[in-house]
């Protein structure tokens, strides 16, 4: 579509996907923070570009923040979308499945740990989280389209991991200072940072990524410029 458009020099907007990072820096109130996170993360199953999918953990709040989101995560239940108790429908497609479960499987080849329920017949992907994934992980750097969360435990290197990726869409930080959360938006290499909350994209605010995210914004005033051509005249007084 990108060559398509240059061979035409037309204009752009293109939303790549991405591998959205959720960084619990800091804060007291770990039920807000796991209810959070599992929202960020099962927005259309899973199968949404600026779903949380790295979830970047400060080493002191891990411990807790891990044990509550994998109970919490792999106790949703999937089934029929329609159905009253469902709260993870199954993926678009029996090929959207395979291709999860063979990340999943790639992963595990390579060292990581995985939690998750038993599996359903269909094209159900249960919620899975995974853990000791390491950087030499091929998945390290790819992007789980579905209900994949991936675990991280950091010591001081949160920005460094979670810009080690070649996406760069959305991103979530969940912090107690202010100050602190403005510095570290300003580091993440995104083009969406959201603090102290998910799921609060709106259609006043620009939606767009940088890296292999894509190129340009949609939504917003920013999307204005996207879609028109801009002709600048300047006026000057009479001619005497």
């Amino acid at each position: 579509m990108a060559e398509i458009a240059d061979r035409h020099l037309k204009k752009d907007v293109l939303e790549l996907g991405g591998s959205a990072p959720f960084l619990y820096l800091a804060g007291d109130n770990i039920d807000k923070v796991v209810e959070q996170a599992v929202t960020a993360r099962t927005d259309n199953t899973g199968q949404a570009c600026n779903a949380a999918k790295r979830f970047i953990v400060v080493s002191d709040l891990y411990e807790e923040f891990a044990e509550r989101f994998t109970r919490a995560f792999t106790a949703l239940k999937t089934g029929d979308p329609t159905g009253p108790d469902t709260e993870l429908g199954p993926m678009s497609s029996a090929a959207a499945a395979d291709r999860l479960e063979e990340q999943i499987q790639r992963a595990l080849d390579n060292g990581a740990t995985i939690h998750r329920p038993e599996p359903q017949q269909g094209n159900f992907a249960p919620p899975v989280v995974l853990t000791d994934v390491t950087p030499e992980n091929p998945v390290h750097h790819e992007e789980f389209f579905g209900p994949v969360a991936v675990l991280y435990r950091v010591e001081d290197a949160a920005v460094a991991l979670a810009n080690d990726t070649p996406f760069g869409l959305g991103s979530y930080v969940f912090i107690s200072d202010q100050e602190q959360a403005l510095r570290v938006a300003d580091q993440l290499e995104a083009g969406m940072v959201l603090v102290n909350e998910a799921d609060a994209e709106a259609a006043e605010l620009p939606f767009g990524g940088v890296k292999r995210s894509g190129t340009g914004r949609e939504l917003g005033h920013l999307a204005f410029d996207e879609f028109v051509n801009k002709k600048m005249v300047r006026l000057a007084g009479p001619v005497e």
